[in-house]
């Protein structure tokens, strides 16, 4: 009916709608700037870089290159690259089995102690 009306010459008022067939489902509020300043500070911890030369002296002791020691515990080099620079989450399964490949403690109060083999209790 639009067209035709077009066709005959007769005015047509057409308005558009604001964002009319376009995937927005919400719109942007002042509050965006302010609600992102918000969540920035909140972060994750990383390994400490005193964990960090704590992996790479042990690695270092056995003579192992990173891409060694994480065919050995099964990870990506660039893990233990990122676990070494203190760029890493801490993750325990993989804290947990660097300590058992490098005989040295990772976590709790002492960092870098020889790591006790004793019985598993069960």
């Amino acid at each position: 009916a639009i067209l035709a009306a077009q066709r005959r010459g007769e005015d047509v008022e057409t308005s558009k709608k604001w964002a009319a067939g376009q995937n927005k489902q919400h719109s942007i509020t002042k509050n965006t700037a302010k609600l992102d300043r918000e969540t920035e500070e909140l972060h994750h911890d990383r390994v400490t870089l005193e964990v960090g030369k704590v992996i790479q002296q042990g690695r270092q002791g056995k003579g192992l290159t990173q891409k060694d020691l994480a065919t050995k515990i099964n990870e990506k080099p660039q893990v233990i690259a990122d676990y070494e620079c203190g760029r890493a989450i801490p993750n325990n399964q993989v804290l947990g089995k660097i300590e058992r490949a490098i005989g040295l403690k990772l976590r709790g109060k002492d960092v870098g102690k020889p790591l006790e083999t004793g019985p598993k209790g069960k």
